[in-house]
């Protein structure tokens, strides 16, 4: 994880010789300093630094410099064709269309993607598969759905929004309307909505549980870490499963699927 939460999100996966984005939420200047961090080189000759660019949704926390990364690493830029018209997005000529719901193969790494309720329209989950290894990256999620759960299956790894504890929320800050989307069917996961999207993602395969896209204003680490724990207790994975919070203010550890 490269970054995670309101101020920016992005997530490097690597499968084989291929290096690929999900997401590029920060500014191109801070986008570049967390890829040095990851040691991802720039690009030389016939080789570019990154591959593939995917992008969940047209928010700027999440697309911010998308374009601008792609271009600049000469990498393909996956999006949906609404999306294709997104100024951050223009900035990249080497343009593909992502199909909702669809699967997408890059040199042996099997992307699927999956649409989820957000105020974002589309906005999609990724499932990222690799001579059997599986991550999974759900973020950005109005409502727990065990459709979306089903098609995401199997994750060996899986980043998963825990973004507001409902008490905090009301008691926060935010304004009235703001606390209704983020609370609404297509805001944000809470503590403990996140706990029934791991019930029906988790599986004996899983081995790390990343804890996304937390809010700073409206959610607790320790509160998310809390809710997790209960729930993997609950299924018997808890022995058996590490659980880590990404951060937006430094890249996390290199995760082996």
């Amino acid at each position: 994880m490269l970054s995670s939460g309101s101020g920016g999100n992005s997530a490097l996966i690597r499968a084989g010789e291929q290096r690929v984005l999900v997401d590029a939420g920060l500014a191109g200047v801070e986008m570049e300093a967390r890829l040095e961090l990851a040691n991802v080189p720039p690009p030389a000759v016939g080789r570019p630094g990154i591959d593939h660019v995917f992008v969940t949704h047209g928010h700027l926390d999440h697309a911010r410099s998308a374009g601008l990364i792609a271009r600049k690493h000469r990498g393909l830029l996956h999006c949906s064709e609404s999306l294709m018209r997104n100024a951050s997005i223009r900035r990249c000529r080497n343009l593909t269309t992502l199909p909702v719901g669809g699967v997408e193969s890059c040199a042996g790494l099997r992307v699927s993607n999956v649409a989820l309720p957000h105020d974002a329209q589309p906005t999609v989950a990724f499932r990222l598969e690799h001579e059997g290894r599986v991550a999974v990256i759900v973020t950005d999620m109005g409502r727990p759905d065990e459709r979306v759960a089903r098609a995401l299956a199997g994750a060996h790894v899986l980043v998963l929004e825990f973004n507001h504890d409902l008490a905090l929320l009301e008691s926060g800050p935010y304004s009235a309307a703001l606390k209704r989307r983020v609370a609404g069917n297509a805001g944000h996961l809470s503590n403990e909505q996140a706990m029934q999207m791991l019930r029906w993602l988790a599986s004996a395969n899983l081995h790390t549980l990343v804890l996304a896209h937390l809010s700073e204003t409206n959610n607790r680490p320790e509160l998310a870490r809390e809710c997790a724990e209960k729930q993997l207790d609950a299924l018997g994975l808890r022995s058996a499963v590490r659980v880590l919070l990404a951060s937006q203010s430094e890249i996390g550890p290199n995760l082996e699927v």
